[in-house]
């Protein structure tokens, strides 16, 4: 018996679990990774601004002396920087004269400190030394473990 009647269309999918959006987002792992993110980044560089470099400057600056010899595209996945951030960090903190770029095999380049650049991270290792200290007090060395080992698993590519 069809007479065009509700009972004949097909009835709507059934809805997933009404999401109620506030307390989903507030636990979504993204956003609260961005967040932190954004806040850690604010803090480490007012903490940098009096040496006039950012926390992307500082990383670069360590990784250069860390890692002698390395070619200068090496060093981007190293620090968390794409390749055109490295390049124009590294411009700026050769155009202040921390760094010097060296002709390496093929067309690759390699970066070294100047003395002005070693000095510099010197005091910037230390200052990063007290953002260290002051960002995990409170936080016990299991749950600072717990995050390190959660935020390099969801670093990975």
């Amino acid at each position: 018996m069809t007479g065009g009647g509700a009972l004949d269309r097909p009835s709507p999918a059934p809805h997933h679990r009404t999401m109620t959006m506030p307390e989903d987002l507030s636990r979504c792992l993204v956003l609260n990774t961005v967040a932190a993110a954004r806040t850690l980044l604010r803090r480490y560089d007012a903490k940098l601004k009096p040496y006039g470099v950012t926390v992307q400057q500082f990383s670069l600056l360590a990784a250069i002396r860390f890692n002698p010899g390395d070619p200068v595209t090496n060093l981007a996945p190293k620090i968390a920087l794409d390749r055109t951030s490295l390049s124009r960090n590294l411009d700026r903190i050769e155009e202040r004269g921390l760094v010097t770029r060296i002709a390496n095999t093929g067309n690759s380049r390699i970066c070294a400190l100047t003395p002005a650049g070693d000095a510099l991270l010197d005091s910037l290792l230390g200052e990063w030394q007290l953002a260290q200290a002051e960002l995990l007090d409170g936080i016990g060395e299991t749950e600072a473990n717990i995050y390190l080992r959660l935020a390099r698993r969801f670093s990975r590519d």
